[in-house]
């Protein structure tokens, strides 16, 4: 006969009051996961299908769809849905298999300041790139920009 242990069960109960974060957290995952999917396909469609196809992506093409608002936008949202989405769901592997809640946090943390650190500077070069910096020697810039 086999006998199966009983779940890990919480060394302390869970407040009844305030905020239920891991409920949040979940609806998150839910909804972002259906958004991230509009927003991947709607770039993949553009970026593989439209025109030429793989041949087309290049630093001018890239730059072309950097300088326009449009895309802004939807690379960011596309940038912080899933850099967010996916520190949740870390966060959520880290709840699951992590028991000692010193490295637990520490990985929390660490998971934290990761995700800040990478949709700060994600957002800094999407709102930011010129591919045809004033001043710049004409050899060190792309053929197309004109200096």
């Amino acid at each position: 006969m086999t006998t199966i242990e009983a779940p890990r069960t919480a060394t302390r109960p869970a407040p009844n009051k305030g905020v239920n974060w891991e409920k949040w957290g979940w609806i998150y995952m839910r909804a972002s996961g259906v958004v991230l999917v509009v927003l991947i396909f709607g770039h993949l469609f553009v970026n593989l299908w439209m025109g030429e196809g793989i041949k087309q992506i290049d630093f001018a093409f890239v730059g072309g769809k950097l300088s326009d608002p449009f895309w802004q936008w939807w690379d960011t949202l596309l940038l912080w849905l899933a850099l967010i989405h996916g520190a949740n769901g870390m966060r959520t592997i880290v709840n699951d298999y992590v028991v000692r809640r010193g490295i637990a946090s520490t990985l929390k943390v660490a998971l934290f300041l990761a995700t800040v650190l990478l949709i700060v500077l994600g957002t800094l070069v999407i709102f930011t790139f010129d591919p045809c910096p004033a001043g710049a020697p004409a050899d060190l810039v792309a053929s197309f920009c004109t200096a």
